[in-house]
């Protein structure tokens, strides 16, 4: 069985949070959203009709639970969840609180201005919040 390894893109653009029963947790390097990231780890996976069944109700139960935390913990307004992998083929899906007075609204965030990357507190005290919020499993 071939072992999951994190697309290279992902773990360029993203700090690590930890991980989930499944997932993989990382945070998108652009402090204007609080934006996370969950990557099933499982190999060769690009969709998620591909996972088990079992897999999938994880996943969901995992998407669940981030949405939850990233809205009560950043006052969102809405939340925008894709799995869009034109870009990186491996399957991971984005999870985006979205107000009324960030850059992109009411457009999507993809495409439209770089990334503003975290000052290095900013990323401390974010992914601090984020694995004690998520209870994350520290792999680093």
């Amino acid at each position: 069985m071939k072992e999951f390894v994190l697309h290279s893109q992902l773990a360029a653009d993203c700090a690590l949070v930890g991980d989930l029963p499944l997932s993989r947790v990382l945070l998108l390097n652009d402090g204007r959203y609080p934006w996370v990231v969950l990557v099933p780890r499982r190999a060769d996976i690009r969709e998620i009709y591909q996972l088990n069944p079992d897999d999938r109700q994880q996943l969901l139960a995992e998407s669940c639970l981030a949405g939850e935390v990233l809205m009560r913990s950043f006052d969102g307004e809405k939340l925008n969840i894709g799995a869009l992998g034109n870009m990186v083929p491996q399957l991971h899906v984005h999870h985006i609180v979205r107000r009324h007075d960030d850059p992109a609204w009411p457009g999507p965030v993809w495409g439209h201005s770089p990334a503003v990357a975290y000052q290095p507190q900013q990323l401390h005290e974010r992914l601090t919040l984020l694995r004690g919020a998520l209870g994350t499993v520290d792999i680093a």
